[in-house]
């Protein structure tokens, strides 16, 4: 008999362990919660201005995902909790972000409008020579005053391409002063004078 109630208590113990087995599934609910905050953060801007919040939060939404194939469903539907409030917290921070990006381009933009004040000074003072560079000057010139106008004007809407935009400008202003600084170096060019023909 007593071998008996603990066969029966062995089979209902395997049988319960078997059902919870078997009813466990993976968490779709949580992985679709999920993965709707990831769009979110990534809608909201998160990858430009809040990315190493993002990229924590994947890392999170990776280790679930993995947790799900190995059949560890308890384990994962934590993990996409967890996941969701990363993304959240993600696109939480992405007006602090687009704040500190928009400062920097303007601080950076302030900066390429002063180089240039004295890479233009520096036009002036070898004019003279620039000769066959006069042309690809002037259009330089011309275009980067009106890239500088279009970045200012970036700044609000894309601080980020503003910011990009004000790093190609440093990029003009370090040829100009190269170009500049090596015409200064050069010998001033000698009058061409009337040429006497010898007898």
């Amino acid at each position: 008999m007593k071998r008996f109630k603990f066969s029966v208590s062995f089979m209902m113990v395997l049988a319960l362990v078997l059902v919870f087995i078997g009813c466990s599934k993976p968490p779709e609910a949580e992985q679709k919660a999920a993965q709707a905050a990831m769009d979110a953060a990534v809608s909201a801007g998160a990858d430009k201005y809040a990315a190493a919040d993002l990229d924590a939060a994947k890392k999170v939404w990776e280790a679930a995902e993995a947790q799900v194939k190995e059949k560890k469903y308890k384990e994962a539907k934590q993990g996409y909790m967890d996941a969701k409030a990363a993304f959240e917290k993600a696109a939480g921070a992405v007006e602090a972000g687009k704040k500190a990006v928009a400062d920097e381009a303007t601080a950076a933009l302030a900066a390429v409008e002063e180089a240039w004040k004295g890479v233009d000074a520096a036009a002036k003072k070898v004019e003279k020579k620039l000769k066959d560079k006069k042309e690809e000057w002037t259009a330089d010139a011309k275009a980067f005053g009106e890239n500088l106008k279009t970045a200012k004007e970036m700044v609000a809407a894309d601080a980020a391409g503003a910011k990009a935009k004000a790093g190609e400008l440093k990029g003009v202003i370090e040829k100009w002063e190269a170009a500049f600084k090596e015409l200064a170096a050069a010998p001033e060019p000698k009058a061409e004078g009337k040429k006497k023909a010898k007898k």
